[in-house]
């Protein structure tokens, strides 16, 4: 168990996995059985709360076609304007969705469960999806953002709450159309995306994939594991020493490992980590992989590497909950998942709007062990 200040985290050995079966429950995206304090979760849904209805500052990623586009945010995607950014505001969202669910008694759950009901109506997932369709925008927030919107519908779906019904119901346009645009771009990319950004493929995929489970839409689920296999499934001795790159929020050599584990059975993706990451030692030392280093939180940019030592946790836990007990490697593996959550988890304080406001749904998606 892992100790800072208000925040506790009891990380995978024994404790989130404690059977096959809860392994195949957290696989439907059920809250996993993660020891977290409710005083962390509190400071973390304070964050969320404190933008997902801000509007400004605003970064949009937005093509203009005449003088009517130019509207501020809040008309132009009348519910996911918050958090400085479309996907921002979304996962955001999430956030509050995922932790409203996990802590229904908690003092902030009320708060979460209005700020979720003004946002997500059906006039404002009309605008949403009037925007999305609208001329030059096939490519909006693909994969990223696409890929973050079908995770809160699908922990809208697994959340067995009157409210949550019904803004699940909401937001099925909204969902149907990004899984539209997953389905129609993946049978025509022809390379995976290999970056620690926003445009990487692996860690989209995983996203999506998880909620293809949640919806029960096996084709999705196919799609996306062929896809795996084709773009994936040969690749040999990952780079991870050239991680990583000075604005990474994601590890591409991680991210691609978390994605096989959900793809693979156990005996292959135990041999198939074995040819992609052949330098995970078997002695628990963290040495091969350290956490990255933050020199400025202040700038935006900079502080993606406190959000790729978060991601890189929790992907570390989920290697290593995908390999067999007896493996080796497991150790090593969660002991630097450790050390990246302990350099991580202190920093999520939003102290820094522009280079924090996202940080805490990576926070929470690691110590609620999301995905797995």
């Amino acid at each position: 168990m892992i100790r800072f200040g208000v925040v506790v985290v009891a990380f995978v050995v024994g404790v989130a996995f404690e059977s096959p079966a809860q392994a195949v429950e957290s696989v439907e995206m059920k809250p996993a059985s993660v020891q977290v304090d409710e005083s962390a979760a509190a400071r973390f849904a304070r964050l969320a709360l404190d933008c997902v209805h801000r509007e400004y500052p605003n970064k949009l990623s937005h093509v203009l076609q005449s003088d009517e586009d130019a509207r501020p945010p809040r008309q132009l995607t009348p519910a996911f304007y918050g958090c400085y950014d479309w996907h921002s505001s979304v996962h955001g969202h999430w956030l509050l969705a995922r932790l409203a669910r996990t802590f229904p008694g908690a003092a902030f759950a009320a708060q979460a469960r209005a700020a979720l009901g003004l946002s997500l109506t059906s006039a404002n997932m009309a605008g949403e999806l009037e925007y999305v369709r609208g001329p030059g925008r096939a490519s909006f927030e693909r994969p990223y953002g696409l890929g973050w919107l079908l995770q809160l519908a699908a922990e809208l779906r697994q959340w067995e709450d009157p409210d949550a019904t019904v803004w699940a119901r909401t937001i099925e346009p909204l969902e149907q159309e990004a899984a539209l645009r997953f389905a129609t771009w993946l049978p025509r990319l022809h390379y995976p995306i290999r970056v620690g950004e926003h445009s990487q493929t692996a860690f989209a995929f995983g996203l999506v994939r998880d909620w293809a489970l949640a919806a029960g839409n096996e084709a999705m689920r196919a799609l996306i594991d062929a896809k795996a296999r084709e773009f994936y499934l040969l690749d040999r001795d990952c780079p991870l020493g050239y991680e990583p790159s000075g604005e990474d929020f994601l590890s591409p050599c991680l991210a691609e490992a978390d994605l096989m584990r959900r793809v693979l059975d156990a005996k292959e993706f135990g041999r198939w980590l074995s040819a992609f990451l052949p330098g995970i030692p078997s002695d628990g030392s963290t040495t091969w992989l350290r956490p990255g280093v933050v020199t400025d939180r202040s700038d935006p940019k900079l502080a993606h590497i406190d959000g790729l030592n978060l991601s890189r946790a929790w992907m570390l836990q989920g290697v290593a909950t995908a390999l067999a007990d007896a493996d080796p490697r497991r150790r090593s593996l969660l002991e630097a998942a450790s050390e990246h959550a302990e350099a991580a988890l202190p920093a999520v304080t939003g102290e820094h709007y522009e280079g924090g406001h996202w940080l805490a749904t990576f926070a929470v998606y690691l110590i609620t062990a999301a995905g797995r």
